[in-house]
């Protein structure tokens, strides 16, 4: 299949149109390169552009004769998008829907969609289950789940089929350090703490008074190589004629805070110096996905998302 992968110059698109080229799809990046990088991406055509942008999503839809779509680009700052909603309303949401008017416009009519299990808020139970309650605590949040309610209503009219994945916190590069990480400001705990430690100076960990069992918060990681192929086994089910339908990515398992922290201190053979800040307005102590549903349906099983090859492929990264 032809495929376009919307934010494909980011740290998930990236490595995903890897794991797509490796398995045989062909592929062409589509990105604003607000906060892509064109270098990661030098084995595919790069078309430059804004998802806002209808006329140009058309004329590459049928210019390049494209099959699906797997759509990564989206703003993701959860704490910006506190501060201004609109950029998140206007990109996120209007840039999604001007890609399924391009979409069933031109006849394309399966798309993956990375989605958030930020859509839950605060959940009422762990693990969290597709059906779970969704009340947003953010405009990112609101703005993933605006998009797959619009998904719902474009498979129901236009008979758009798509399948989004939920998850919580991609982590990790290419088993070799090759393709990783990079964002700016990078807001994710793993490559904040390599890079406080590689810099010589003290982490800051907010909140040790969680009620988990070291105090410190506690997240359901997923290394980037398994969350790619989590889109892609949704990309050939649709190719398969799979309905319309919402799955969580992860593993189940939830590491803490302290528990990532040790684990760089393992793999480095450095201590890490930690300086301990009251929490932050909104952090959950427990976000852990239960995606049983993504294994039993569609067969997926996660292979890399152990703490230690996602902290150890995470480090070769960073010191490439």
């Amino acid at each position: 299949m032809k495929i376009l992968v919307t934010g494909g110059a980011g740290y998930i698109g990236s490595i995903t149109a890897y794991e797509l080229k490796r398995t045989g799809h062909e592929v062409v990046i589509f990105d604003s390169l607000h906060h892509g990088d064109k270098n990661r991406i030098q084995d595919f055509e790069l078309i430059i552009g804004e998802t806002t942008d209808y006329n140009v999503l058309v004329d590459v839809f049928r210019s390049h004769h494209i099959d699906a779509v797997i759509h990564f680009a989206a703003w993701i700052e959860m704490g910006e998008s506190m501060q201004n909603p609109g950029k998140y309303f206007y990109n996120n949401v209007y840039g999604s829907l001007q890609l399924l008017r391009a979409m069933v416009d031109s006849g394309v009519l399966q798309l993956v969609f990375s989605s958030t299990a930020g859509v839950y808020g605060t959940p009422e139970r762990i693990p969290i289950a597709e059906d779970d309650r969704k009340v947003p605590l953010n405009p990112y949040g609101e703005s993933k789940l605006m998009v797959e309610k619009m998904l719902n209503w474009y498979s129901e009219i236009h008979q758009l089929r798509s399948i989004s994945i939920r998850y919580f916190n991609a982590a990790g590069a290419f088993l070799d350090g090759s393709l990783g990480e990079a964002h700016e400001p990078e807001s994710h705990l793993i490559p904040n703490v390599i890079r406080a430690l590689k810099e010589n100076r003290e982490f800051t960990l907010f909140g040790d008074d969680y009620e988990t069992y070291d105090g410190t918060c506690v997240r359901d990681y997923i290394h980037v190589l398994d969350l790619a192929s989590a889109h892609i086994v949704a990309l050939e089910a649709l190719a398969s004629g799979h309905a319309t339908d919402v799955y969580n990515a992860g593993t189940g398992n939830g590491y803490s805070n302290r528990d990532v922290v040790s684990m760089i201190e393992k793999v480095s053979k450095q201590q890490v110096r930690v300086s301990v800040q009251p929490r932050r307005p909104g952090d959950a102590a427990i976000l852990v996905a239960d995606s049983s549903k993504l294994q039993s349906q569609l067969h997926w099983q996660p292979q890399y998302s152990d703490l230690e090859t996602i902290i150890q492929s995470a480090w070769k990264w960073h010191n490439r």
